[in-house]
């Protein structure tokens, strides 16, 4: 795939596309800079545009989208500068052609379209003209004899471009039916602003054809998602670029600043591991776990958590395809449930099923979807959808749904429409009340929004007869009741296997709000969003499934996170581990982003041994996925040992934890910084050049600070095991007067709260920095120390054997 030419094109396409959406939208008296007022002649309006010598005419229904469009824009700016909400129409309405646009180039190259002629392109190499306007007659499109008239005298006026926008919004109408979440009806303002030339070679229906090899297209829905996260390039950098001003990411920039497309290797060990196992261990197939290459084999365990697993495995035995439910909480454009898919139809192949019934049950009984990014949330429908169709010709008959659901907010519904709709049913209301408080700020708490147990079924059989009863209400029912009761549902169940790559954000780049909310329901992981996630998904899962997630690997070492790590090891079995370190996404360069994949069961298996594989050695993503194929790096574990472990680090790759039998350091020694002096050679020296007689050590008993000026220094140098590097001398007459209290202006001191009850004592130094392996040094008596060579003093000399046994683990 030619990730290079699709990245190239999707920043270049979002650029053009919203610089053409407004050039149209300035015809029709609509800039940054306020909305117009139109000219009235008789049933006309008209707008006189700067640079065109004729004003433009509008008439009819075109008069009703530009006010349509205008009370959008106007909305859009509530609560906000006037300029900000116009950008942000224009930006929707062009990532709306944009989905469109690839949605039909991926559907025409696999010939996925209705009447199986392409509309952006053509099957002959060298055409420019799409197919479809060569031929529009033999597509499926329905065509009135006004149509047809229009098509001919386009084609006399040789206006390719009014031509192909009228046969490419029949397209968008025709795949409602057929697609309705991604392609909407288009007789609102969105059509009002398409603006697509087609045979120009700068244009974006023509780049589109040409600069993505066709190869890239077929049957690989995953160059959707490459293509999400390519055009919120420029808007993400535009968030962190924010984030150094100290602007915090709101509601409307979370999906850009925190989305990430996630490898595709990853996604398929993650899917292996969980779904994937939880088959296996009730239905053995060799045949499955060969062909699922990502697949870790469970390690031989002790006989009392091999008892355990087989009661397990005769549950699983009991299982039907329709059993396993999936779901990512955070889906983006799909890439993790376009997987499931795949693996799902392995298993209803095994089951003998065959493919038609299989993709049915697999949209209504097996995947769901959570995303507060609404154009994601229809990338990931359409990937779905594809699927569906790639394993069944005849799927867009069926008229299935997915359950891919962008999580709403209730704050806009009327509270006096949900009266008049649940007049009738007093108890139901109640039910839909307590969804709307609970989802009220859905935008910006996501998928970490818990809600309480109502009757989802009732509700939604009750908003359906409505609905098809001829409901006054019915618009509302479908675009806002609905959505928001199906959502509440996904998000108060749990499933079989819970997968995704949750949001990165911490704490100090949230907005109030969301800081807030996570500070009071997540406590333990508020620290980072993907800590929250790790939470939630713990919730989400059902007791005896799988967890898998790809999250920063922070939250296994850092003392933020120690909490959430003590819950996690009491409460979940660690089954295996993919610790990828830096560098695990193309897309990011250097030390920035340090991951981990993981699958966790949210119950405990004690003494249950994980594997885990150490890939973080490798510097590329691919280095990574051949070291893990490899089977190299990899270590068998019991969780239980990070117990012992301060802190509970996840330490897996850890040599010898018979160490941590030993009392901690902290008991039997007393570790300092030592001095710094600001100015080496005006305060210290070597041995040579001080006259003996001039040198005193601390511990001497005649020690006197008032008379004598220089005392020996332990200071860091060369690597030098056991002893040495004790050369200088330090001018510390008068406990350091001179050092702490005369030194030059500007230099940096800090020996002010460093004294005799600190220095001249027996024990312990080694060098703060190395480049080599850790050494540790004797040092006696009436030494003082510097920031080089830090000191511990050992309480028990008998301790010093512990120190040689850690040095020699280290």
């Amino acid at each position: 795939m030619d990730k290079t030419a699709i990245r190239n094109f999707a920043i270049w396409a979002r650029r053009k596309l919203i610089e053409d959406t407004e050039k149209e939208a300035a015809l029709y008296g609509i800039t940054e800079k306020g909305i117009e007022t139109p000219l009235n002649s008789g049933k006309d309006q008209y707008f006189n545009v700067p640079g065109r010598a004729r004003a433009v005419v509008i008439s009819g229904e075109t008069i009703h989208q530009r006010e349509r469009l205008a009370r959008r824009i106007t909305k859009a700016a509530e609560g906000r500068d006037y300029k900000d909400g116009y950008h942000a129409v224009m930006e929707e309405i062009a990532y709306t052609w944009f989905n469109r646009l690839i949605a039909i180039r991926f559907m025409e190259v696999n010939d996925y379209l209705p009447g199986h002629i392409r509309p952006l392109s053509s099957v002959t190499e060298g055409k420019v003209e799409p197919d479809l306007m060569t031929w529009p007659e033999n597509s499926r499109l329905t065509f009135n004899d006004d149509d047809m008239r229009r098509i001919r005298q386009m084609k006399n006026e040789n206006d390719s471009d009014a031509l192909f926008g009228m046969l490419f919004l029949k397209v968008c109408n025709q795949l409602h039916t057929l697609l309705p979440r991604l392609f909407e009806k288009t007789d609102d303002d969105t059509e009002l602003l398409l603006r697509l030339p087609v045979m120009d070679r700068e244009g974006v229906v023509y780049r589109l054809a040409h600069d993505i090899p066709e190869e890239d297209w077929k049957e690989q829905v995953q160059i959707v998602g490459w293509m999400y996260q390519y055009y919120n390039t420029e808007p993400k950098k535009d968030v962190f670029d924010g984030l150094k001003k100290n602007k915090k990411i709101t509601k409307d920039t979370i999906a850009p600043a925190t989305q990430l497309f996630t490898p595709d290797w990853i996604v398929r060990y993650m899917v292996e591991n969980s779904l994937g196992r939880l088959w296996l261990e009730g239905h053995p197939d060799e045949t499955l776990q060969t062909k699922w290459k990502y697949y870790i084999p469970e390690t031989k365990q002790e006989e009392t958590v091999e008892e355990k697993l087989h009661a397990l495995r005769e549950e699983r035995k009991k299982l039907n395809p329709e059993d396993l439910t999936f779901l990512d909480p955070c889906m983006g454009s799909g890439h993790i449930l376009a997987y499931a898919f795949d693996l799902l139809m392995d298993i209803y192949r095994a089951s003998g099923r065959d493919d038609r019934s299989a993709v049915e049950s697999i949209i209504t009984h097996n995947l769901y979807g959570l995303e507060i990014d609404e154009r994601a949330a229809q990338l990931a429908y359409f990937e779905v959808m594809m699927k569906g169709r790639k394993y069944d010709r005849r799927f867009f008959r069926n008229h299935l749904e997915p359950h891919t659901c962008v999580i709403t907010e209730s704050n806009g519904l009327d509270t006096s429409l949900v009266d008049a709709v649940f007049e009738k049913e007093k108890n139901l209301k109640k039910d839909m009340v307590s969804i709307m408080e609970d989802m009220k700020d859905g935008k910006i708490y996501g998928s970490l929004i818990h809600v309480r147990k109502v009757d989802f079924e009732g509700l939604k059989k009750y908003l359906q007869q409505e609905l098809d009863s001829g409901s006054f209400y019915g618009e509302v029912i479908k675009k806002e009741m609905l959505p928001l009761v199906e959502c509440a549902e996904i998000l108060g169940d749990r499933k079989s296997c819970c997968n995704t790559n949750p949001p990165y954000m911490g704490s100090s780049n949230m907005n109030t709000k969301l800081s807030s909310y996570v500070k009071k329901n997540y406590a333990d992981a508020k620290a980072d969003l993907f800590a929250c996630f790790m939470e939630r998904c713990h919730d989400f899962t059902k007791k005896d499934g799988y967890q898998a997630m790809i999250t920063q690997h922070a939250w296994m070492f850092l003392s933020s996170f120690e909490k959430l790590r003590i819950r996690l090891l009491s409460n979940d079995t660690i089954i295996n581990m993919a610790h990828l370190g830096a560098r695990a996404f193309e897309e990011i360069g250097g030390e920035v982003v340090q991951t981990t994949a993981f699958v966790l069961q949210p119950s405990m298996y004690s003494d249950f041994k994980g594997t885990y594989a150490r890939l973080v050695e490798p510097t590329s993503q691919q280095g990574k996925e051949d070291m893990f194929l490899g089977g190299q790096h990899q270590y068998l574990i019991n969780q239980s040992q990070f117990d012992k472990i301060p802190g509970n680090p996840i330490a897996y790759w850890f040599k010898d934890f018979s160490i941590f039998d030993y009392p901690r350091l902290g008991s039997i020694i007393d570790a300092r910084i030592g001095m710094v002096s600001g100015n080496n050679p005006r305060f210290m020296r070597y041995w040579s050049e001080v006259a003996i007689n001039n040198i005193e050590f601390g511990a001497s008993p005649l020690y006197d600070p008032q008379k004598c000026k220089w005392y020996p220094l332990q200071k860091g140098g060369d690597f030098r095991l056991w002893y040495g590097n004790l050369s200088y001398v330090i001018n510390w007459w008068h406990d350091g007067y001179e050092l702490k209290y005369n030194n030059f202006i500007g230099n940096r001191v800090r020996a002010h709260n460093f004294n005799g009850n600190q220095q001249f004592k027996e024990g312990i130094s080694w060098n703060s920095v190395t480049s080599g392996r850790f050494s540790c040094r004797y040092t006696p008596k009436g030494f003082t120390f510097d920031a080089a060579g830090p000191l511990c003093e050992v309480k028990n000399q008998m301790y010093y054997l512990v120190l040689w046994r850690f040095y020699q683990v280290r």
